[in-house]
């Protein structure tokens, strides 16, 4: 081993400028795999991270203009939904798998007011199965409960960052006191979470309150339940085009028009959602190991220029003893240490750039209008996965050096002893 060890030092300091171009081609593949990797991590991350609060594990089913004339109406007529609709989702025919069914009303644009502060906010009437379906996440307080829901009581919840305009100084006071939605005074009993990225303005009160005020009607804006029995994409789809099909014939929607009765199921979104993290990680690899290649095919070619400028010393090795596996042996170590050094080295870099991207890009947010996203969250790769791509490059820097080293191993004593 240690004559092995000396050999490859003594061949690697021999040609130190190809060996140094041939490491940076290596070095310079795996750190663009790793950069790669990591900054696909951040954009998936951040994806996720901006939309998995508007993403619940719920169906919604909402109204919405006609694109087709169907049953003597015209196409353009808007579909409202009503009491029927829900009344529809828990009865019999869905016992045992629809559950959890809640509506929600319209929503009314309001000005909050409090000791002379003013923040925007929409008065929304809910069950309160809205706060798991809508993954609100309290702050403070509580949400609206089966009580206040029967007793039609004049409450209301509004987020941190609408807390925050009324009260800066301490929003997390405001628990208990009336606030003032238009011409009408709610008390305040919770606060959900937001954060800067998060644009959302709904205040939730209770469903009851909001229809013995605003609206009197049987009407529902939106109609929401969770599913028990479908697993599989195509169950999913299958009752999507059931349940939907139904409240079309309900509404004199004709049967194939998708845009008069809209439904949006979570789980399937969800599924969708990791379809794309699976094509885009997928991608990423191809195109860090297309880049690899590019290093190992430059190793190959260097070891073939070595293999042919030292055929002399070969034949000198095969002339006194020395077996074709051994010639194999000195090649193929060339090619796994300049593989494995420049690699790790590569590697290192990578971790330290996912570093940098983190503590750079994956600081800043990007303004879209009426949302703050950040571009990159957490752009980092796991040290297993690095030490798999090194592997991975180690392995291909071996089968790089075999087809030289076979073709050393097979150059006959005399030949190569007259070689220059």
């Amino acid at each position: 081993m240690g004559e092995l060890l000396h050999e490859i030092g003594s061949s690697l300091r021999q040609n130190k400028l190809r060996t140094a171009l041939t490491g940076f081609a290596v070095s310079w593949g795996i750190f663009l795999l790793i950069a790669l990797l990591g900054a696909g991590n951040g954009l998936m991350n951040s994806f996720l991270g901006n939309v998995q609060d508007f993403i619940s594990q719920s169906v919604q089913v909402e109204g919405w203009r006609t694109s087709k004339p169907y049953a003597g109406y015209k196409e353009g007529r808007w579909i409202q939904l009503d009491q029927r609709d829900a009344d529809y989702a828990n009865s019999p025919r869905w016992q045992g798998i629809v559950e959890n069914v809640t509506t929600t009303t319209s929503t009314k644009s309001t000005n909050l007011v409090l000791d002379g502060n003013t923040v925007n906010g929409w008065l929304t009437g809910v069950q309160p199965d809205y706060q798991d379906q809508a993954k609100l996440k309290m702050a403070a307080g509580r949400f609206i409960n089966k009580a206040d829901v029967d007793q039609k009581r004049k409450v209301i919840v509004i987020s941190t960052s609408q807390a925050k305009e009324l009260c800066p100084q301490d929003p997390e006071s405001l628990i208990g006191k009336w606030v003032k939605a238009g011409e009408l005074s709610f008390q305040l009993i919770g606060l959900y979470h937001t954060d800067e990225r998060d644009f959302r303005r709904a205040t939730p009160i209770p469903y009851s309150t909001y229809k013995g005020i605003y609206d009197s009607s049987d009407k529902i804006e939106t109609l929401s339940f969770t599913l028990n029995g479908p697993t599989t994409l195509e169950e999913h789809k299958q009752f999507e085009e059931e349940f939907a099909g139904d409240i079309r014939r309900m509404h004199d929607v004709a049967p194939d028009d998708n845009m008069g009765i809209w439904i949006r199921n979570g789980y399937t979104a969800n599924m969708e959602m990791t379809k794309a993290q699976s094509i885009l990680r997928i991608a990423l690899w191809i195109l860090g190991l297309l880049t690899l290649i590019s290093g190992i095919v430059g190793v190959s070619n260097i070891m073939l220029i070595t293999v042919k400028e030292r055929t002399h010393e070969f034949g000198i090795l095969k002339a006194i003893g020395a077996k074709p596996r051994a010639i194999m042996t000195l090649i193929i170590a060339d090619s796994v240490a300049i593989t494995a050094f420049f690699g790790y080295i590569g590697m290192l870099l990578g971790m330290v750039a996912c570093q940098v991207m983190d503590k750079t890009v994956g600081q800043e947010a990007v303004d879209i209008g009426f949302q703050k996203i950040q571009m990159l969250v957490n752009p980092t790769v796991g040290l297993d996965v690095a030490l798999e791509a090194t592997l991975l490059l180690i392995v291909a820097g071996t089968i790089a050096g075999a087809i030289p080293a076979w073709k050393a191993a097979k150059v006959k004593p005399i030949e190569a002893l007259r070689a220059e």
